[in-house]
């Protein structure tokens, strides 16, 4: 997610309605599956990343910084990943913690280490949906649904509408 981390410790969410229109939400491609695999046509899936791309840009500096840190980059089903290197064994009581185990701008997926990046794939490729369907809107919107959370009472992270989503796709 955006602002935390994507899989969060394990803890019962808050139940409560889906918000009017969420039907249009559920309309989610199979997280595992490619762009490719899912035979969108190119000129649609050209579109969805024009769409992204603007979050998508804010990922690309970002891990612009991690892999001059020394992560490691592939692209893993139309998706750029970046996975920060394993610290040797004495370093990990000390390793710096992150707000995050990964996070997605865009179609860029940056992981604190190659673990989290297996844990979370399905979760991440749900905000990458996400982006493809909001665009440049994805990021107000996300944070507009955390500050309706939190005036609500509820937690800003575990109760937003996207993470609910992305959840409720990769099984958490």
């Amino acid at each position: 997610g955006p602002t935390a981390s994507c899989c969060a410790a394990a803890r019962a969410p808050t139940s409560f309605p889906e918000p009017l229109g969420s039907q249009v939400f559920r309309r989610l491609p199979n997280a595992r599956v490619s762009a490719r695999a899912t035979k969108r046509p190119r000129w649609r899936h050209a579109a969805c990343l024009l769409w992204a791309a603007p979050n998508s840009l804010l990922g690309l500096l970002l891990g612009l910084v991690w892999w001059l840190g020394g992560a490691r980059a592939k692209r893993v089903d139309g998706v750029l990943e970046l996975v920060l290197p394993d610290p040797p064994a004495s370093a990990r009581p000390n390793r710096r913690r992150w707000p995050f185990v990964a996070i997605t701008l865009g179609h860029v997926v940056l992981a604190v280490d190659a673990h989290e990046m297996a844990r979370c794939r399905a979760h991440e490729r749900v905000h990458v949906a996400q982006y493809e369907r909001w665009g440049p809107l994805f990021l107000p919107a996300y944070l507009g649904s955390s500050l309706w959370q939190w005036l609500r009472g509820r937690d800003a992270y575990w109760d937003n509408r996207f993470e609910v989503e992305a959840r409720r796709a990769d099984g958490g």
